[in-house]
C-alpha cells in the first residue's frame, strides 16, 4: 500500500489526541487516515474493511479475499472512536457497528502506545504476536 500521509506529522498529531483527546477536524481526518494506513499496512488483506464516514476505508486482515459489492465482514467507526481504539483508550463499543464473522478487529489494536515524554511508538508486541504464526 501506497502511503499518503506524513508519517512524522501523524504520529505527532496522534501523541497529541492521545494527550488531549481532541483535534480540529481536519487533523483529525488526518490522523485517522494515518492510523487506517498503518493498520492496513501491519494487517494486509482484504478480508476485512475498516470504514470511517467522510475519512477514508481500507480492506486489511489476510483472509478469503471480497472483490465485488459489499464486502461480508465491515467495520465501520466514527473518527474518535477509531483514534481511541489505535491508542488503547477506553472506548464505547456500542459506537462500532460490525457486520461478518471477521469483524471483529480488537486483536490487532492498539497500534500505538505512548512512550515517557508523550512521544508516540508503535506497540510492536501485538503485532509480532498476530504474525507469529
Amino acid at each position: 500500500m501506497r502511503r499518503r500521509i506524513d508519517a512524522p506529522a501523524a504520529r505527532e498529531l496522534l501523541a497529541v489526541y492521545a494527550r488531549t483527546g481532541s483535534l480540529d477536524e481536519p487533523e483529525k481526518k488526518i490522523a485517522a487516515r494515518f492510523a487506517l494506513e498503518e493498520f492496513a499496512h501491519r494487517y494486509p488483506g482484504r478480508s476485512v474493511e475498516i470504514r470511517i464516514p467522510w475519512v477514508g476505508a481500507v480492506q486489511a486482515i489476510a483472509g478469503p479475499i471480497h472483490t465485488r459489492g459489499t464486502p461480508p465482514n465491515v467495520v465501520e467507526i466514527d473518527a474518535d472512536t477509531w483514534l481511541a481504539a489505535v491508542l488503547g483508550m477506553t472506548i464505547d463499543p456500542k459506537r462500532i457497528s460490525y457486520s461478518g464473522t471477521r469483524a471483529d478487529i480488537s486483536q490487532y489494536l492498539p497500534l500505538f502506545t505512548l512512550a515517557g515524554e508523550g512521544s508516540l511508538v508503535q506497540d510492536r508486541s501485538k503485532h509480532d504476536a498476530a504474525t507469529a504464526y
